[in-house]
C-alpha cells in the first residue's frame, strides 16, 4: 500500500498540480496588491471617491448597499483587466514567438537538367524528358 501511495505522489499530475496551486496563490497575492495599491487609487483619483461602500438607498425601510456592490464590481473588473493586460497578452505573444510551424514536407523536386519543379515520384522530367534518380 505504501508503494502505491508513493507512486501516486510521484506521478507528474500531482506534482504539477501542487506547483500550480503554490504559484497561483503567490500570483493571486501579486494581482491583489496591484489592484489594491495602484489601480484602485487611480480609479479613486478619477472618480473622486476611493470607497463606494457608504452609498446606499432605502425603500420601505429596507437598506440597499449598492456602494458595496460597486466596490466589488470595480475590484473584479480591475483584477480581470490587470490579469488580461499584464499576464494573458504577454504570455500569448511569447507563445506565438516560440511556436514556429515546421516546414511542410516537399511535394516536388527540381530537375537537375532544366531546374523545373517536378513531382517527387516522377521518373522523367515533364519538361526536358531527362531520367530522374529514384
Amino acid at each position: 500500500m505504501i508503494k502505491d501511495f508513493k507512486a501516486f505522489l510521484l506521478r507528474g499530475n500531482v506534482v504539477d498540480l501542487a506547483v500550480g496551486v503554490a504559484i497561483g496563490a503567490a500570483f493571486g497575492a501579486v494581482v491583489t496588491a496591484l489592484v489594491t495599491d495602484f489601480i484602485t487609487p487611480l480609479v479613486a483619483a478619477i472618480v473622486g471617491k476611493p470607497d463606494f461602500s457608504k452609498l446606499t438607498f432605502e425603500v420601505n425601510s429596507s437598506k440597499f448597499l449598492y456602494g458595496d456592490f460597486l466596490n466589488h464590481l470595480v475590484t473584479f473588473l480591475s483584477t480581470a483587466a490587470a490579469i488580461f493586460f499584464f499576464v494573458v497578452k504577454p504570455v500569448n505573444s511569447l507563445m506565438a514567438r516560440a511556436k514556429k510551424e515546421a516546414p511542410a514536407d516537399p511535394t516536388d523536386k527540381k530537375c537537375p537538367e532544366c531546374l523545373s519543379a517536378i513531382p517527387l515520384a516522377a521518373k522523367k522530367c515533364l519538361y526536358c524528358a531527362s531520367a530522374q534518380a529514384a
